[in-house]
């Protein structure tokens, strides 16, 4: 078993990196939390095992992970219904935009043309792995039972 990660980022090169772990994250809606008062955004979601992939496992793997951003100033969204908890989404990837120094927007691209935009102070990210996804959470269909990260 790979170890469980935990990285940070603080810029736009070390959020490429947590972009590239989260690609193709399984995300349900009722796992965005939006935190407005404590300027946090958490996404909780089941992300492929991508060390153990790269590294010859014939089975895929899935990890439960934590992504957070802190020093979030705004979040909006497109083409995802935040009221429908049960929604599945898939996670494509993040991009950071800057803007004027150290401020910027972080996106988070779902499939079928979703996306979060965070307007950040500054870019501030972690990316923690939970443990090993063993409810089959990873199945994360229409009719999947409840991963447990939800508020």
């Amino acid at each position: 078993m790979t170890a469980q990660l935990k990285l940070i980022a603080l810029d736009a090169d070390d959020l490429a990196v947590i972009s590239a772990h989260v690609q193709d994250a399984r995300v349900r809606t009722a796992d965005i939390i939006w935190r407005q008062g404590e300027k946090r955004l958490v996404v909780g979601m089941s992300r492929l095992d991508w060390e153990q992939t790269l590294a010859g496992q014939t089975a895929p793997r899935r990890l439960i992970a934590a992504l957070r951003f802190d020093r979030v100033l705004s979040c909006k969204s497109r083409n995802i219904d935040l009221g429908t908890p049960d929604t599945a989404l898939e996670l494509v990837g993040i991009e950071f935009h800057p803007g004027e120094a150290p401020s910027g927007s972080a996106v988070l691209l779902f499939n079928h043309g979703g996306a979060l935009r965070l307007d950040v102070e500054c870019l501030e990210c972690q990316l923690t792995d939970l443990g090993a996804d063993d409810l089959g959470t990873s199945d994360m269909g229409e009719d999947a039972e409840s991963s447990g990260l939800g508020a």
